[in-house]
């Protein structure tokens, strides 16, 4: 298997940038978020998550996984050292704050309590399953798995991407319930299942990231539609608004030029705006944006893996 997609070059530094985006939704970047203490290594942001609270929690792959940011910039904590494969790709918060790591390439899903407490795992660490067809696996599935969701009754969906070319359901004690998907460019296949996320109409949209699409399901896995979108990586759906970050080939990185894009869309499919390194000057807009989320005030957190850095752009009135 080639390189990750989410794997980069060296760190770049923020830079002040334009008004990008339009209409009601108008952001401006945050120069040097987060505050990064002198002499801590923070390593390649991930992905990103909220709690409650508005914390950010940083995924990264470096020697502290889990690091946790007020809104501000101002470090918190870390946790999670040693406990993680080289590349861990998703993070996810619930609604009770637990916090849910999915590391690839050890082909799980973690719990954690919001200070880094070990509560179960999903799937058997560094035991990847074959990749397998029908629609019920009677094993534990995950085969590089990237991300996941929790539905509002509690189930939990999993993307199971670079190996699997699966979506996995699990109820909330963490019995596998079904499974859907096969390799594919077809309805209902995948080439990466990149990420997940549950929308306000318990539809189950996929992050089909080399098929450059998003399909949409049912909660039984029945597929109803799908949206053409480059290179969908991240997924983040707040107020009935959907967040993408787009993550361009990493053969366009070689250069050191910036690349990718932040989209929003409505939950009927409409481009409600965009934008990427033709929004400015500055061809550094965006360096390989992995994933992100939303605050509660619409400011976005941007995990960029090609530029080694993490990027706030706060939501102007």
């Amino acid at each position: 298997m080639g390189l990750d997609r989410g794997q980069g070059s060296r760190p770049m530094e923020n830079k002040k940038l334009k008004v990008l985006g339009s209409g009601q939704y108008r952001y401006e970047r945050v120069e040097r978020w987060p505050n990064v203490p002198k002499y801590f290594e923070m390593g390649q942001p991930s992905d990103v998550a909220i709690n409650s609270n508005g914390e950010i929690f940083v995924l990264s792959r470096g020697n502290h996984p889990v690091t946790v940011w007020t809104p501000e910039g101002d470090f918190i904590g870390s946790w999670g050292e040693g406990m993680f494969s080289p590349m861990p790709h998703g993070i996810f918060i619930g609604k009770d704050d637990n916090v849910w790591i999915v590391d690839c390439n050890a082909h799980v899903a973690m719990e954690f309590s919001p200070h880094g407490q070990i509560l179960r795992t999903l799937g058997n660490k560094n035991s990847p399953s074959p990749t397998c067809e029908g629609r019920l696996v009677h094993s534990q599935p995950f085969n590089m798995p990237t991300n996941l969701a929790i539905a509002p009754n509690g189930d939990i969906f999993v993307s199971d991407g670079y190996g699997g070319h699966k979506v996995h359901r699990f109820n909330s004690k963490g019995e596998l319930l079904l499974s859907w998907g096969r390799q594919g460019r077809g309805p209902g296949q995948f080439e990466l299942v990149h990420n997940v996320w549950i929308d306000s109409r318990d539809r189950v949209l996929i992050c089909d990231d080399e098929n450059n699409r998003v399909q949409l399901f049912d909660m039984e896995g029945n597929y109803l539609e799908e949206w053409e979108l480059g290179n969908p990586s991240g997924i983040c759906v707040k107020d009935d608004i959907v967040y993408f970050a787009q993550l361009q080939p990493f053969e366009d990185k070689l250069s050191g030029r910036g690349s990718g894009s932040i989209s929003l869309y409505d939950l009927d499919g409409k481009l409600l705006t965009s934008w990427d390194n033709t929004a400015s000057d500055d061809k550094e807009t965006l360096i390989g944006p992995h994933d992100l989320c939303v605050a509660q005030n619409g400011d976005i957190y941007v995990c960029e893996v090609y530029g080694w850095r993490m990027s706030k752009f706060r939501k102007l009135d």
